[in-house]
């Protein structure tokens, strides 16, 4: 008998059977690694590699999920939203397009992630047309939310405040589509919701039939209160049992794989004091993680303040360092659920000098970058949606009311208008909506003021002049953050700007188009210890008349196009972020003035280059010696300067290709843009395996360049994830491209001449074609055409021809 037949003497199981049974295991095992790739969680066999985010998480939607002891819950909320299990259409008495299924509990017992977890499948699963998630918090403003809204379902950032325009570019959006909208953390609250749940409802009666609105809160008369006239089923989230609980604590605290030993043991009892709440599970465990000392634990696990939460997370905050306190108390002056973004928040408490380096040469921002990582091991900052490419990170409500209670009176927040008086002892000040006539008494006691972040301010005949007198008392302010809607009111503030001699920290953001012009005063020149200046989306600066240029030599961080036409860069050798710097023979902006700021990190952009003579006069910017750079955006047009076109053709194709050569980035360059380049051929850093350059290139975005061929260039750029074509006039794309084993998006715009597609990677999850011929784009939608087959294995396809779109799994074209 053959040995694939012969039988297990214990089992009674064939080889064959048996080997069936492994082929079936190991199918179940690489689905179920494909599962933890798209829910970013670490592999089964590297758990302690990457820490998931536990049950009481408060993010937004996509963070990493670990659901311990919640299985049947997930599957009783899922069933809810899509009508599964007897549960049928629980809404069609109303008439209404949606329902509501409402999760509560106590705080910290895991509502929230239990509502991402299912956000998360959803966005996998694809029942609804659509998904949007908003943080409520006890502080109801429709506004805020309908701006959640629009930019879950445009992928970008919406500023206007109007509530009008908001409601009608939702209802635009909504018409027609099975919605699932998540109101995260909604609070009972009778008077604000009747004010507000109307005008925010409203927008949803054009939905499609089947939308669902999952609510969060604590109270279950919340879910009352907020749809009165909506049937709503309800869900509580009980507490773990004792041993998931004690499982979820050990994972914290010793990771995946522990065995029995004696840290075990404590770590048992310990966990029998935190009262089953998830939140302090985490923050108690990931503190003990750090210090593996049998003693330190019994001692951990003989203190009172372990019998409550909030006790364990006043236990955690004891264990930062004074600084470390300082930051982490300065977050409560931002309302619950303030997406704070890494880079934005170091730069503020590098502002205030809460950042102290004792080691020569280190950057305070790489110190703030670390007192960030550490708020984030212990969970005081949880991992909350990416947006716009950077993460964003949130606070627990507990975590925040911690951090107030530990500030006292050196914080202070106005969300929702002004009332009341400002206790006069304020050092940081934050306000929703500024009317500053109101606030015009409360300011003359607060000349302590270090920080005034405005989010809104109403524009009102007097503003200007209350706005003067202000900063003629706050002398000390360091940080000033304000947004406008009217550029009008901006253009006086610059004016003024120059008596804040103490100030470190500038954002005015104005909402207007890029070609607004400030001029800034001659008192700006006096603000030596400015840190961080960024003025949004304004598109040209000048000095008053009769002016030189500014000689701001603390400046570190610039997030401004173009304010280098009144900046002296040269003297700003501390200079980390310049964003985009125009060339100019006219302004006196040569390539080298670049050569001594090797501190630059991060992204630079640089236009003009038409300018530059020869390779040594490029050489000059020292590029490759600018070791933390990980974007380049090169273009030899004059995008954004005062001379725009003057010396865009200057030179012939052999000049751009040796300035090019000289340009060479340093090695560990992660994005790669060239515009209107022009030479006859690539430089070697770019198509030479030993060439110096960057080898680990992951975006490669090319614009109007007349160059034809890429090929020599993905010889050496093997591990590009991304590629954008915009503006070539080339017929076909390299063969080559099959070799792009690790790419991902590719991107086509404005190919007028394009015929055909070669053979693509099948790693490409995302393909882009917008403004090419008629002809190209009817390909690429027709069915068994050359081209559609080369796209049909990717998942996800947006293909535009003048302005109209044609989404394949409806529209095919025939011939």
């Amino acid at each position: 008998m053959s040995s694939l037949v012969e039988k297990n003497k214990k089992t009674g199981t064939s080889k064959m059977q048996l080997r069936t049974c492994l082929e079936k295991i190991e199918k179940l095992t690489n689905e179920a690694h494909q599962i933890f790739e798209w829910l970013n969680l670490s592999d089964v066999s590297k758990g302690s590699e990457k820490q998931p985010v536990a049950i009481n998480s408060r993010t937004t939607a996509t963070s990493t999920v670990k659901v311990i002891g919640r299985d049947e819950d997930r599957e009783k909320i899922v069933a809810m939203l899509y009508e599964k299990a007897g549960h049928g259409h629980i809404n069609t008495d109303s008439g209404l397009c949606y329902s509501v299924v409402g999760i509560h509990g106590v705080s910290g017992s895991g509502k929230s992630t239990l509502a991402q977890f299912v956000y998360a499948q959803e966005e996998k699963d694809g029942h609804f047309d659509c998904v949007m998630w908003s943080h409520v918090s006890r502080k109801f403003s429709v506004g805020d939310i309908y701006k959640q809204m629009i930019h879950a379902l445009a992928a970008q950032a919406y500023e206007p405040s109007f509530l009008h325009i908001l409601q009608d570019t939702l209802k635009e959006k909504l018409s027609g589509r099975r919605f699932l909208l998540v109101l995260d953390d909604v609070w009972c609250n009778k008077d604000v919701v009747e004010q507000n749940q109307a005008q925010l409802l409203s927008v949803l009666d054009g939905g499609k039939r089947g939308s669902k609105i999952l609510v969060t809160s604590r109270n279950e008369d919340a879910f009352s209160d907020f749809a009165p006239d909506v049937r709503c089923i309800t869900l509580p989230i009980g507490q773990l049992d004792d041993c998931t609980f004690k499982e979820l604590f050990m994972y914290y605290a010793l990771g995946d794989g522990a065995d029995g030993s004696t840290l075990r043991h404590i770590g048992e009892s310990i966990a029998e004091k935190l009262k089953k709440s998830p939140l302090a599970a985490r923050t108690v465990g990931e503190q003990l993680r750090k210090r593996q000392n049998v003693e330190y634990w019994r001692r951990t696990k003989d203190r009172d303040l372990l019998n409550e939460t909030i006790g364990a997370l006043s236990w955690s905050y004891q264990h930062l360092n004074e600084q470390l306190r300082r930051c982490f108390a300065y977050c409560s002056m931002f309302p619950n659920g303030h997406h704070f973004r890494r880079n934005e928040l170091v730069k503020l408490w590098v502002a205030e000098g809460f950042i102290r380096s004792t080691n020569a040469g280190e950057e305070m921002e790489d110190v703030g970058q670390d007192y960030f990582d550490e708020l984030v091991s212990i969970s005081f900052l949880q991992l909350g949606k990416e947006s716009w490419g950077e993460d964003c990170y949130v606070m627990h409500d507990l975590v925040h009311d911690l951090a107030e209670r530990i500030a006292g009176s050196d914080c202070y927040r106005i969300e929702n208008g002004w009332k009341g008086k400002v206790p006069p002892g304020v050092r940081h000040l934050y306000v929703g909506t500024f009317d500053a006539e109101k606030a015009d008494e409360d300011t003359i006691e607060l000349e302590n003021l270090r920080t005034l972040i405005i989010k809104n301010v109403c524009y009102t005949y007097n503003s200007m002049k209350i706005l003067k007198k202000m900063f003629t008392r706050l002398r000390k302010l360091r940080v000033l953050n304000i947004r406008f809607i009217n550029p009008n009111l901006a253009k006086e503030l610059v004016s003024i700007i120059g008596l804040l001699k103490h100030l470190r920290h500038l954002t005015v953001k104005i909402h207007s188009g890029k070609s607004l012009c400030l001029t800034l005063p001659a008192s700006f020149k006096k603000i030596h210890q400015i840190q961080t200046i960024d003025f949004g989306s304004v598109g040209f600066f000048r000095l008053s008349e009769g002016e030189d240029k500014i000689n701001l030599v603390s400046l570190r961080h610039v997030e401004t196009s173009n304010f280098w036409n009144v900046v002296n860069i040269v003297s700003s050798t501390s200079a980390q972020q310049l964003g985009a710097l125009a060339l100019s023979e006219k302004h006196g902006h040569n390539i080298d003035q670049l050569r001594d700021l090797n501190k630059i990190r991060g992204r630079l952009s640089i236009s003009g280059l038409g300018i530059v003579k020869s390779k040594k006069e490029a050489l000059q910017a020292r590029l490759a010696d600018k070791q933390r750079l990980i974007g380049l955006a090169l273009s030899w047009g004059n995008e954004g300067s005062l001379d725009y076109g003057y010396y865009e053709n200057s030179y012939s194709p052999d000049v751009k290709l040796e300035v090019l050569e000289g340009l060479c980035p340093q090695k560990d360059l992660e994005e790669l843009i060239l515009t209107k380049y022009s030479g006859p051929r690539y430089p070697n850093w770019m198509v030479g395996r030993q060439n110096g350059g960057p080898n680990r290139l992951q975006v490669l975005d090319l614009r109007e360049c007349s160059l034809l061929g890429l090929a020599p260039v993905f010889e050496v750029f093997t591990q590009l994830r991304v590629l954008s074509l915009e503006g070539c006039d080339w017929v076909t794309l390299p063969d080559t491209m099959v070799h792009l084993k690790s790419l991902k998006k590719l991107s086509i715009y404005y190919f007028p001449n394009i015929e055909y597609l070669p053979v693509l990677p099948q790693s490409i999850e995302e393909f882009e074609l917008k403004r090419c011929s008629r002809v190209f784009t009817r390909s690429c939608q027709t069915i068994e055409n050359p081209n559609w087959k080369k796209i049909q294995h990717i998942q996800k396809r947006d293909i535009k021809m003048e302005g109209v779109t044609f989404d394949e799994d409806f529209l095919i074209f025939i011939g």
